[in-house]
C-alpha cells in the first residue's frame, strides 16, 4: 500500500537528515518511524510477564555503576512493617 504524505518542507529536513544518519532513505525512515508509532500505541501494548520484567531490570541494573546487588532477602514484610500487623 502507498500512502502520499505532504510534508512541510523544514520537517521534511529533518526527516531526511535522520534517516542519512540512521543509514535509511527517507522514505525507509518513515515507514519504520510509524511502525513504531503502531506498535507502541496504547491499544497494543501487552503487559509484560514477571520474567520479562526481572530480565528488564537486570538489564537496566546492569547499565547503571552504582546499584548495589541486594539480597532477594533485604525486603520482606518485616523489614518494611516490623511490629506492625
Amino acid at each position: 500500500m502507498a500512502i502520499h504524505v505532504e510534508l512541510d518542507p523544514e520537517l521534511e529536513a529533518h526527516l531526511a537528515a535522520e534517516a542519512q544518519v540512521r543509514g535509511l532513505a527517507l522514505e525507509g525512515y518513515a515507514q519504520r518511524l510509524l511502525q513504531e508509532a503502531v506498535a507502541s500505541s496504547p491499544g497494543r501494548r501487552s503487559r509484560a510477564s514477571q520474567e520479562e520484567f526481572r530480565e528488564f531490570l537486570d538489564a537496566l541494573a546492569s547499565r547503571a555503576p552504582n546499584v548495589p546487588a541486594l539480597r532477594s532477602s533485604t525486603f520482606s514484610r518485616e523489614t518494611i512493617y516490623g511490629e506492625h500487623d
